[in-house]
């Protein structure tokens, strides 16, 4: 089990970017971490693969997270963190050299679904190309918790429709995937549960079937919860307002 428990994370200006997160992830869960920008979402991940200092404890299997055990994480995003000059296969090799662990046959089934160019160097392929390369990486690292941040950016529909399926497809008893995004209409049907991230808090912390027992839709609770409906309403009456004075 991943144990995250006060977990404080302050930035410049004494900024409290996450404050007295409480949460555990279970294997065989697909978490959907869902929060408006700057909720805290990207901060949360980064503190659990143990990239920046924070207060708190985060525990992995009641070990902290160290150097020793970090294989245990995998990470991917949209940001294309490997070897511009690779290609596809090299990074495979070296993936394959320092993760014992890492799921060849995974890596090379994905490749393949996807009909990526093996020889390409990474700075040759599109950005949708690149996402999926590291999202393949993280997918592939035989990690037991897989943490994806916004994998999905410059996919276009068809291509984020597949890897929601095989999402659903890949998912093994052991392993646990915490998924942030915004395209939440797009994984409502992906998701074993929602974790709701609002100015650095817990807002929500519920699994699907929890919600479809209370007869609740996801964008709708989540919209209520955040008072996004009252909001439009003001600003929509403010609007009229001032429109009429003209």
């Amino acid at each position: 089990m991943l144990e995250i428990r006060g977990l404080k994370k302050r930035y410049v200006r004494n900024r409290l970017a996450l404050d007295g997160v409480d949460l555990a992830f279970s294997p065989g869960e697909i978490v959907g971490l869902f929060g408006e920008n700057g909720a805290g979402k990207t901060t949360l991940l980064k503190c659990i693969l143990n990239y920046i200092p924070y207060t708190g404890d985060i525990t992995m299997d009641s070990e902290p997270v160290t150097h020793k055990n970090i294989a245990g994480i995998s990470y991917g995003s949209s940001n294309n963190t490997f070897f511009a000059h690779l290609d596809i296969l090299e990074h495979k090799d070296f993936y394959a050299m320092n993760f014992p662990s890492f799921k060849e046959q995974r890596f090379d089934l994905l490749v393949d679904f996807f009909e990526l160019p093996k020889r390409a160097q990474i700075r040759a392929l599109s950005q949708g190309q690149k996402n999926q390369v590291e999202t393949i990486l993280a997918l592939s690292q035989g990690a037991d918790y897989i943490l994806l941040d916004e994998p999905f950016v410059n996919n276009d529909i068809f291509n984020r429709e597949d890897f929601y399926k095989v999402l659903l497809g890949l998912l093994q008893l052991d392993e646990c995937i915490i998924l942030a995004t915004h395209l939440i209409d797009e994984i409502k049907n992906v998701v074993s549960r929602v974790v709701l991230l609002r100015e650095g808090k817990i807002l929500a912390d519920k699994t699907t079937e929890t919600l479809e027992n209370e007869g609740l839709e996801l964008v709708a609770w989540m919209k209520e919860l955040y008072g996004y409906k009252n909001r439009v309403e003001q600003f929509i009456e403010r609007a009229e307002s001032v429109n009429g004075e003209k």
